[in-house]
């Protein structure tokens, strides 16, 4: 993907997983990227990540000051499994974060504002008889990180009527890919068979999963960020699968064959039991379609594993 004009672009989240590849992937084809991130004050891949909290309001607006083209907001806390005894602290950085962004954007009167929404909006839905979930599925979601979700998605809508910001939500699957240092059964397996240690779970046989590889989900964001129009607000973004961690266990035996997992049936506690999303919208409007089938996906993310043990001596 080319941008032809250069823009100045926000990238929030910037020291994550997703932030940080979407920054490198803008940095790349020539835009001015505004990299932040609570645990800033270092580069990646050398794009300087500047230090601050999305709740910081006065620390965002001069870091603004300038003017901005666009914003991408990545940052928020980034599962139902993360800051889980935390909700206070959920409620502030992934809905007042989104809120503080919002205004950034409103203010500055930028062209297009990207968030980084999640299936977990959805929580528990079952497949719909003939057809794939999409978009206009009810939300009902299971953790307040769900919720945050929905309470942001809601917040972009509100703006682009009543502001005028043309907002978009990019509902995302669970990403997996290098530099995912967080809790991922992809992770799980490779790191256990790389390390020769064996694979025990007691759930997971028959439950089932919708992966996307991380150069995906950032190639969609910034999909919806380029795109001429958008005929909605909303939009799942996944790599296309849904598949059982069987079925992934058996794709990390074939690339790497000594890996020893065992699972037992039974749903995974911490996440939602959900059918297979339709990314037809995504396609048709925003010109994404999923380029890393989950096989190619896995392997890169092990000979990525294997280099850092290589480099860390771990």
């Amino acid at each position: 993907m080319t941008n032809s004009k250069a823009e100045t672009i926000v990238v929030t989240g910037a020291a994550g997983l997703l932030g940080a590849a979407v920054a490198r992937k803008l940095k790349d084809r020539g835009d001015d990227v505004i990299a932040i991130d609570r645990t800033g004050g270092h580069s990646i891949d050398g794009l300087e990540v500047i230090r601050c909290d999305l709740t910081e309001i006065h620390r965002l607006h001069e870091l603004t000051r300038k003017g901005v083209s666009a914003i991408i907001h990545c940052g928020a806390y980034s599962g139902p499994m993360v800051a889980r005894d935390e909700p206070y602290s959920m409620v502030q950085v992934n809905i007042v974060g989104t809120a503080n962004m919002l205004e950034i954007a409103r203010i500055h009167q930028a062209r297009r504002f990207v968030f980084c929404s999640s299936t977990s909006a959805y929580g528990h839905i079952a497949l719909p008889e003939g057809g794939r979930i999409g978009e206009d599925s009810p939300l009902k979601p299971e953790s307040l990180y769900g919720a945050s979700k929905v309470a942001s998605e809601y917040l972009v809508e509100s703006y682009a009527k009543q502001y005028g910001v043309d907002g978009v939500s990019a509902r995302i699957s669970w990403v997996y890919g290098p530099r995912r240092t967080t809790d991922c059964v992809i992770r799980t397996m490779l790191t256990d068979a790389l390390r020769q240690r064996p694979t025990r779970m007691p759930f997971g046989s028959d439950f089932h999963r919708q992966f996307i590889h991380i150069d995906d989900a950032a190639n969609g964001l910034i999909r919806a960020l380029d795109a001429p129009t958008l005929p909605r607000r909303t939009y799942n973004i996944t790599g296309g699968s849904r598949v059982t961690f069987s079925q992934i266990a058996e794709i990390v035996r074939a690339v790497v064959p000594e890996a020893d997992i065992q699972l037992q049936a039974g749903p995974d506690c911490l996440d939602e039991s959900q059918g297979l999303f339709d990314i037809s919208a995504a396609q048709r409007d925003l010109g994404y379609s999923p380029q890393v089938s989950l096989e190619a996906g896995i392997e890169r993310y092990a000979a990525w594993l294997r280099q850092q043990s290589t480099t860390t001596g771990g």
